[in-house]
């Protein structure tokens, strides 16, 4: 027993080649062996084991009881080893293995999207999970290891030590309605002519909220009391469907809806001023390694970026 479990994986390969093939002269050329070295080989571990695993016969070498036992598990092992060479290769090459990021929705439409399927159409086997999530919930995966790199907000916190920080994209916030709202047809539009309307968009606290928050104070208005927040696409698709709300949404939330294949009966409302958001930067752990298939990643949002 021993002796097995200290077999080399050239003695495994050479057991499972003969047991497929049947001579040994193809099983020697599969092994990358002379016909010699493979009968010396295939002689030591009968001897080691004290029986023989092949019957030698005319037509060629048939497998023992004891033999069938032994290549049974040798095809596993070997498929197992060949398999590890194979997901080793494709994690260096960046052609396999995994990628986790993060994305707020802007980020995640712009450029990390494109960038995975631009990625899955050169490497398919690579796993790519991606969350579309707050800056503040990407930053706590990040700061925890769950993401090889994110695509978010920093706010007024100072990561710089334990992030490498790229510049990204800047971001405006615009406001949708369907096309049948009272307001859609309005030539410059100021907000507080929007008071009395039904508005959604997310919670306090969440950049667009705070860009939206600052367009209301410089007009000197509070932001509207009929408000539901959500900061669901699906969500606020549909209420844009069944009702008069103003949406506040991203530019590139807006051209996914508008574009097609959706092209979505929905209007944006032409305001007075333009209202910026803060900009959403690559964020990299300092401290890890990305992987190939996530530096290859990494490099194709970038050029997205870039483009």
């Amino acid at each position: 027993m021993l002796y097995l479990r200290s077999l080399r994986p050239v003695q495994l390969r050479l057991v499972d080649a003969v047991a497929r093939l049947g001579k040994l002269r193809l099983a020697a050329d599969a092994c990358s062996m002379t016909t010699p070295a493979a009968s010396r080989m295939l002689a030591d571990i009968e001897t080691q084991l004290g029986t023989a695993l092949f019957e030698r016969t005319p037509k060629g070498m048939l497998t023992t009881p004891a033999g069938s036992v032994l290549a049974t598990h040798t095809r596993k092992l070997v498929h197992d080893i060949d398999q590890m060479a194979n997901d080793f290769a494709a994690h260096m090459d960046g052609t396999g293995g995994s990628v986790r990021v993060g994305a707020v929705t802007g980020g995640a439409l712009a450029a990390l999207i494109p960038a995975i399927l631009d990625l899955k159409q050169d490497a398919p086997l690579v796993d790519v999970s991606l969350d579309v999530a707050s800056s503040a919930q990407l930053m706590r995966g990040l700061e925890a290891g769950e993401y090889d790199f994110t695509l978010s907000r920093v706010g007024p916190h100072d990561y710089s030590r334990d992030f490498e920080i790229h510049p990204a994209r800047n971001e405006s916030v615009l406001l949708m309605v369907r096309r049948g709202h009272p307001m859609a047809t309005t030539s410059k539009v100021q907000l507080r002519d929007l008071l009395g309307c039904l508005w959604t968009m997310q919670d306090r606290g969440a950049p667009i909220r705070h860009a939206i928050e600052i367009a209301f104070h410089e007009e000197g208005i509070d932001i509207p009391a009929s408000l539901i927040k959500t900061a669901s696409v699906v969500a606020i698709m549909a209420l844009l469907r069944d009702s008069d709300v103003i949406a506040v949404v991203t530019e590139e939330v807006a051209d996914l809806l508008l574009s097609p294949p959706f092209s979505a009966d929905l209007v944006l409302l032409n305001t007075a001023k333009p209202i910026s958001i803060e900009p959403y930067y690559i964020l990299c752990p300092r401290d890890r390694l990305l992987s190939a298939a996530a530096q290859r990643l990494l490099d194709l949002v970038q050029a997205r970026i870039r483009n």
